[in-house]
């Protein structure tokens, strides 16, 4: 069982990240709304993203316990957590509630992605890259099934009403419930393994993780651009309506899900590296492309950017879990806390940049800016060696 590539199992553990990316989802697309009802700037509306990633500094203290116990039941926890903080957003009269809600979001996804993608590769067998792409396939998918469920809620009862949609939750928690308890799989963290002091481990991946730290931050300014500002250039630079940024935002999330699906595995045949290279090049291009178009050439473009623009992430992931050492969970905290503060940090790059210059001249920066992500992947070392 440990080569083979355990379909059900894997399934599962997508399946709860569907399920708590749903509402992680909710920010993007009622963005515009929060803008406009407590008269924020964009600068302003992007540090929400980034205090939602303040509660991930902490990771690599949850991925150092996960090693040590079983503790999947924070994964069952999780999706109510984030449930109730994403589904009150509509009820915040303040910025410092909404700041709040989304520090108690960034705590719900600490608690679900750390150890999750260690126990897909527990699962996965020789076919990690695979097993990442199954696993972000359930999260893209909730981000482009989210901003629906929550702009039909907005239609069917108000903005301030989406608080009705907390039961979901709740239900979500009680299925993976039923369905975890029988699932063994963080058993494997409780095996006594080698002493390895995790100070050392981290210090030796240091120059590797800095790598991955630019990678992440130059391809996380096109992603900002084309995710948690999307419906707010389509809306106020372009004149759409907030559902047909709704939908974009959806159609441009569900490309990315197939996108994430497939990376990982092609990844596993032609290498980590020359998969990420594709990515760094086609992205910023077509991003350039899209800001141009108009109309109709709008759609297909939205498509083919999001393919790529989010598939890099699972490729990084089966990096990282390939690095060989004792503290797997550690690392992969690490890289969780990096992956979210960086991305951030750049969401709150692309609001000031477009209140230095705005969004449409934004929309022209950041894909420049993102080519620069392609000399330090070529600076990646097999295995993070």
């Amino acid at each position: 069982m440990k080569n083979k590539f355990q379909v059900g199992n894997v399934t599962t553990i997508s399946f709860a990240h569907h399920i708590h990316d749903i509402y992680s989802s909710f920010l993007a697309p009622i963005l515009p709304l929060l803008i406009e009802k407590l008269s924020l700037s964009y600068t302003s509306a992007g540090v929400f993203n980034v205090v939602r990633q303040l509660p991930s500094l902490l990771n690599p203290l949850v991925g150092y316990l996960a090693d040590k116990l079983p503790i999947r039941y924070l994964l069952i926890f999780a999706p109510s957590l984030t449930a109730v903080s994403m589904s009150l957003l509509g009820l915040a009269n303040n910025y410092t509630v909404v700041i709040l809600l989304m520090i108690i979001a960034g705590i719900g996804a600490s608690l679900f992605h750390v150890p999750a993608p260690v126990m897909v590769k527990r699962v996965s067998g020789n076919r990690i890259g695979k097993g990442m792409s199954f696993f972000m396939f359930g999260g893209e998918l909730a981000r482009s099934v989210g901003p629906i469920i929550v702009l039909a809620a907005i239609s069917f009862w108000s903005f301030e009403e989406i608080y009705k949609l907390i039961p979901l939750g709740f239900f979500s928690s009680f299925i993976l419930f039923i369905k975890f308890r029988k699932i063994k799989i963080a058993d494997a963290f409780t095996r006594k393994k080698k002493e390895e002091r995790a100070l050392i481990t981290i210090k030796n991946l240091m120059p590797t993780f800095t790598i991955i730290g630019f990678i992440i931050f130059f391809l996380s300014l096109v992603k900002g651009a084309l995710t948690t500002f999307l419906p707010t250039f389509l809306t106020a630079g372009k004149g759409q309506s907030i559902w047909f940024g709704g939908i974009s935002l959806s159609l441009i999330q569900l490309s990315g899900a197939l996108g994430t699906f497939v990376s990982g595995t092609i990844s596993d045949k032609i290498g980590r590296k020359k998969t990420l290279l594709i990515i760094a090049i086609l992205v910023p291009g077509i991003m350039f492309l899209f800001t141009n178009a108009t109309g109709f050439f709008q759609i297909p473009l939205l498509l083919i950017i999001g393919f790529f623009m989010i598939a890099s992430t699972p490729v990084l992931l089966a990096f990282v879990n390939e690095i060989d050492t004792e503290h797997q969970s550690l690392i992969n905290g690490v890289f969780m806390t990096l992956n979210f503060l960086i991305s951030g940090l750049g969401t709150i790059a692309v609001g000031f940049l477009s209140d230095l210059f705005g969004l449409e001249a934004t929309y022209i920066i950041t894909p420049a800016l993102g080519l620069l992500a392609i000399p330090f992947i070529w600076k990646l070392k097999a295995k993070g060696l």
